[in-house]
């Protein structure tokens, strides 16, 4: 488990994003358009998913694997085991999913060896991964400049994000709540009407605070660009509230034991792993690896490891085709 030096040294490497407190109290509070060159299966994907059809988007259902996961002549994977390492586009800054320890200088966490899974059934060697920093906003760019072959970065799937990019199956079930200082009076987001709530641009998080809170106050919601942003306005007493995914919410509140999450659920938001909508066969690829992680226990420990040691069962795959 990690230490209270550990986090503070940590926080420290992470400067750029300021410093935050650290508590054992604390640390136990985690138990959270496609071009006209694309292929014709990533097109009609695409236009599946673009509300133009009948057929009801169903963001959790992602391509059938075709067996266990291999690298076959002209793949996508076999692209990538040529290349030497998969470019991988990650968080540095979320504590146990993405984040950089200090101590040994290594990218670490729940999102991260999701990725080394990846790695190890493309080369027999799961540190074969070249690790991009992106945030939020940076996430579905990367994607689809070519610049990273996959996204692991806490990613909600969405229809609207199905229309620009793919995903795996999901990894993990998360749900949006609410994160105060310890001394707040309220007990959920409804209560915070008239102060202001942090979240980062791009997120999930950031348009449903929008959205609740509406028009009459659009200031309401304030973005920036990482989640420890949004932590050292909270604790200056520049926002009132962060609120974003609970497995997120878990680790801030691991970093500073001067808060609390508060209410209920307020959304669901399923991760997955995103990828180009150019390469259905790599998608396929991912949900095969995901497939085995589930059935011979390397997800429940993984969980164990970053999350809680109450493990739930890994969510169920759910294919579309």
């Amino acid at each position: 488990m990690a230490t209270w030096r550990h986090c503070r040294l940590m926080l420290a490497a992470a400067a750029a994003a300021g410093a935050a407190l650290c508590g054992p109290a604390g640390l136990q509070a985690l138990a959270r358009a496609p071009s006209a060159r694309q292929p014709a299966q990533a097109r009609l994907a695409a236009h599946f998913r673009s509300g133009t059809q009948s057929a009801p988007c169903d963001p959790t259902a992602s391509l059938r694997p075709v067996g266990p996961p291999a690298v076959t002549p002209g793949s996508y994977m076999a692209t990538i085991r040529a290349r030497g390492y998969l470019i991988a586009g990650v968080d540095q800054s979320t504590y146990h999913f993405g984040y950089l320890n200090p101590l040994d200088g290594q990218i670490e966490g729940f999102d991260i060896d999701m990725l080394h899974a990846v790695a190890a059934a493309i080369f027999g060697n799961p540190d074969k991964i070249r690790f991009v920093s992106v945030s939020d906003a940076q996430r579905i760019p990367a994607i689809r400049s070519g610049k990273v072959d996959i996204v692991a970065h806490t990613m909600t799937i969405t229809c609207a994000r199905l229309r620009q990019v793919d995903f795996s199956t999901v990894y993990l079930d998360a749900a949006q709540r609410v994160l105060v200082l310890r001394n707040s009076p309220a007990a959920s987001l409804h209560d915070l009407r008239g102060h202001k709530i942090c979240a980062t641009s791009g997120s999930t998080s950031l348009a449903y605070t929008r959205k609740y809170f509406g028009s009459a106050r659009p200031d309401s919601a304030v973005p920036v660009p990482y989640w420890t942003d949004c932590l050292v306005l909270l604790q200056e007493g520049k926002v009132a509230a962060i609120s974003t995914d609970d497995t997120i919410l878990a680790g801030l509140a691991a970093q500073d034991p001067e808060t609390k999450i508060i209410g209920p659920p307020l959304t669901s938001e399923p991760y997955g792993l995103a990828s180009s909508l150019h390469h259905p066969d790599f998608v396929r690829f991912v949900n095969a690896v995901l497939a085995q992680m589930r059935a011979d226990g390397q997800w429940a420990a993984i969980y164990k490891h970053w999350i809680s040691s109450r493990v739930p069962p890994p969510p169920p795959a759910r294919y579309r085709s």
